[in-house]
């Protein structure tokens, strides 16, 4: 198994660059720490920090620890400063060993083409310099330079848990990439101890709760479930094969004033071994007709946000004219819009209900004049992916971004991972999941009121 030394740099009396309250060595212990998680947690490696607290190590004591341990890589996590922007990492400037060219050129470009261009982050490229973490380590080393923390847009996103967390998983995955580092084992049959650091009955409140653990150097995601007939949203921070390591990030987390609890559930081995990936454009077809009625949709975005607003009329009229299916581009607007909150760069008075043009960074997007003309833009999109065919006759061009894409390139809902979204690998699958769900709800309040419909529910199921 390979062991990998992360170090985040600076702390305790050395705060490394300062700018009004924000301290450099707090943001790269965060992402130092959520780097490890992802790590331990995806892939079957073992993982060291330099330091593990807001505590004073030398430059010295950091290379002397690596070079005890012999790791098979050195990586060191810092932020910039003093009159710059961007992104960028550094190996040695003396003799070196092209592995350690090769694992920079992986590590680097795999951020860039992931988080840098998702939220338009200045690429400054990779670099060689004389840093004492390069120079002195016996192993492949590299050292990071996440953003500058006196630069008001890169500290916007510094301070911006979702870009924390999406840096902290890119620069974990391509450093597995990198080192080819094998996916962890399939848990055998037993139970596995997922630790909960809160159970929510709104899903706002399991927001607020996820970014307070972020900011802690948590990773941590909502997962909901039915209790008792009523849904609620719980916040977990890990999942474990192990009592004793759930117990030991439930110690971590009260330390840090989290109130925690173990849910325990038996898992078994997969029955089979997993089916071969589909071809990229194989899935759950864009063009179709569209099932639900309005009705249906306006009440299943409402049990939700009960502020939502009432849209179904428009998804259900305007698709038919592009021959897409209406109630799925509905759930791919739930799934943009967190349900219609509205809680990224895109405001409601953009009526932009498909994130069109919001690239991330802050970058808010297109805006139209109304509701209708927002729906139709967001088909006119779909209509672009799915379809060469030109618009319908009388049908004006509203979507801003409609020549910008490849016509025909995507004509499954799968097949507009990484085109739509970057890198967007499920997007897809996670708005048909929405649809899934938007199809069950329907389904259910249709029992409340006539009985069973079972053969119409086994009708209406799609395949994720």
């Amino acid at each position: 198994m390979k062991l990998i030394v992360i170090d985040p740099g600076h702390g305790g009396s050395d705060p490394g660059a300062t700018y009004q309250t924000y301290k450099e060595k707090n943001f790269n212990f965060l992402i130092s720490s959520m780097v490890r998680d992802r790590l331990l947690s995806k892939y079957d490696v073992k993982v060291v920090l330099t330091r593990d607290s807001d505590k004073t190590v030398t430059l010295k004591e950091r290379t002397d620890l690596a070079n005890a341990l012999k790791p098979d890589f050195f990586l060191s996590i810092h932020n910039n400063a003093a009159g710059g922007s961007g992104f960028e990492s550094f190996i040695y400037n003396g003799t070196i060993p092209k592995e350690t060219v090769q694992l920079q050129a992986t590590i680097h470009d795999r951020i860039a083409n992931s988080v840098l261009k998702k939220y338009q982050v200045l690429n400054r490229g990779r670099k060689r310099a004389n840093f004492h973490v390069l120079r002195e380590t016996n192993m492949s080393a590299l050292l990071i330079e996440v953003l500058f923390v006196d630069n008001a847009s890169d500290l916007k996103l510094l301070t911006n848990p979702a870009f924390i967390t999406d840096m902290s998983t890119s620069i974990a995955d391509a450093t597995a990439v990198a080192m080819n580092l094998p996916l962890k084992p399939a848990p055998p049959e037993g139970s596995l101890y997922k630790v909960i650091a809160g159970s929510f009955s709104k899903r706002e409140l399991a927001d607020d709760q996820l970014n307070r653990l972020i900011q802690k150097g948590f990773n941590a995601f909502v997962a909901s479930a039915v209790v008792n007939g009523q849904t609620v949203y719980r916040v977990q921070a890990g999942a474990f094969i192990e009592m004793e390591n759930a117990e030991a990030l439930v110690e971590r987390l009260n330390k840090a004033g989290f109130e925690t609890f173990i849910l325990i559930e038996t898992i078994a081995p997969p029955e089979e071994p997993p089916k071969p990936e589909p071809e990229p454009d194989k899935g759950h077809p864009i063009a179709g007709s569209t099932i639900l009625t309005a009705a249906q949709m306006n009440a299943y975005v409402r049990s939700v946000n009960p502020k939502a607003p009432a849209l179904g009329a428009l998804y259900l009229s305007h698709s038919k004219r592009y021959g897409i299916s209406g109630d799925i581009a509905f759930a791919q607007a739930i799934h943009e819009t967190n349900f219609f909150r509205f809680t990224g760069d895109v405001k409601p008075e953009q009526n932009n209900f498909a994130g069109i043009g919001a690239t991330g960074g802050g970058a808010a997007g297109a805006s139209f004049p109304d509701a209708s003309t927002g729906v139709t833009a967001q088909l006119q999109h779909l209509y672009a992916y799915a379809s060469t065919k030109p618009l319908p006759d009388g049908d004006k061009l509203v979507d801003p971004r409609f020549s910008l894409v490849q016509r025909g390139s995507a004509t499954t809902w799968q097949a507009l991972n990484g085109k739509w979204a970057v890198p967007g690998t499920t997007y897809g699958q996670l708005i048909l999941k929405h649809y899934e769900r938007m199809l069950e709800f329907s389904i259910n309040e249709l029992v409340k009121q006539q009985g069973t419909l079972q053969s119409t529910k086994d009708n209406l199921e799609i395949e994720i």
